[in-house]
C-alpha cells in the first residue's frame, strides 16, 4: 500500500470505488484514424478484422468512493498490450477474447477538483473540468457534456438484457499520458446490473474540439453496442510507467 498527498489529503492506493453508476456506447471506428489520434502516447491501436478499431464512450456517476463522489466522461479505446508484440488483426482479437488486451484512455473530463487532482498526480489519467448532465436510472440513460460553453456530447442509450455477472469481476490494464509520460495501471471493476443490446445508442456531437476528434473517427454512426451498469465497483493500483 501506497500513500499520496491530494490537495493536503492523504489518498491511500489502491484507491477503492464501492458504488458507482455507468453506462456507455462501444462504436467499431477505422484503426488507422484511432491510432492517428493516440500516436502521441506511443501505444498501438488493438487492430481487428476489417482494419478496425474499438472506442467507447461511457459516462461514469461515482457514489461512494475514497475520491468522493463526481462524474466522468471516458473515451478510450482498446489498445494492444505495451508488452505483446505485434500478431495480425486475428492475434489482436485473440488478445481481446482473452483479456490480454489494454485500455487507453484518450479523454476523462470530470467535474470536481479533487478527482482531478488525484486522477492526474497519481495515475496520469488526462482529466479536466467539464460540465455534465447525467441521468443514469430508467430504461433511457442519457449524458450530456460541455466545456467552456461547448457542447462536447450528448449521448442517450436504451437499456437491453440483464446478463449475467461474472464471477470475481474482470482487470483490465489502463493506460494514460500526459506531460509526455504514458502510464499503466492495473484496474480492476465489479459490475453487476448490467444491460447490454445491439446498437441501442444516439449520439450527437456539439462544437467543441473533442467533438471533431469523434468526428475524425467517423462518429456519429450506429453503435456496435449499448450497456449500462446499475451498481459498479472498482479498484485502482499505482500506476507504473511504461
Amino acid at each position: 500500500m501506497s500513500t499520496h498527498t491530494v490537495l493536503g489529503k492523504e489518498v491511500r492506493v489502491p484507491v477503492r470505488i464501492r458504488l458507482a453508476h455507468a453506462f456507455m456506447a462501444t462504436y467499431s471506428v477505422p484503426a488507422a484514424a484511432a491510432q492517428r489520434l493516440i500516436d502521441y502516447s506511443g501505444l498501438e491501436i488493438l487492430r481487428l478484422p476489417g482494419v478496425r478499431a474499438m472506442c467507447t464512450l461511457v459516462f461514469v456517476d461515482y457514489i461512494d468512493g475514497d475520491l468522493g463522489p463526481y462524474n466522468e466522461f471516458g473515451v478510450s479505446f482498446m489498445i494492444r498490450h505495451h508488452t505483446a508484440a505485434p500478431d495480425g488483426a486475428f492475434g489482436d482479437l485473440r488478445a481481446l477474447s482473452a483479456g490480454r488486451a489494454g485500455v487507453f484512455i484518450h479523454r476523462l473530463p470530470v467535474d470536481g477538483e479533487f478527482t482531478l487532482a488525484a486522477g492526474r498526480g497519481i495515475w496520469g489519467f488526462p482529466k479536466e473540468i467539464a460540465d455534465f448532465d447525467a441521468q443514469h436510472e430508467g430504461s433511457v440513460r442519457r449524458g450530456v457534456l460541455h466545456q467552456s460553453g461547448q457542447l462536447i456530447v450528448d449521448l442517450a442509450i436504451r437499456t437491453g438484457l440483464a446478463v449475467p455477472q461474472r464471477r470475481g469481476g474482470s482487470s483490465f490494464d489502463a493506460y494514460s499520458h500526459i506531460d509526455g509520460v504514458t502510464r499503466c495501471t492495473q484496474w480492476q471493476m465489479k459490475p453487476s446490473g448490467t444491460h447490454v443490446r445491439p446498437g441501442g445508442a444516439e449520439l450527437a456531437l456539439g462544437e467543441h474540439d473533442w467533438a471533431d476528434e469523434l468526428r475524425s473517427l467517423g462518429l456519429p454512426k450506429r453503435a456496435l453496442m449499448a450497456s449500462a451498469v446499475d451498481r459498479l465497483a472498482m479498484t485502482f493500483q499505482d500506476a507504473t510507467l511504461v
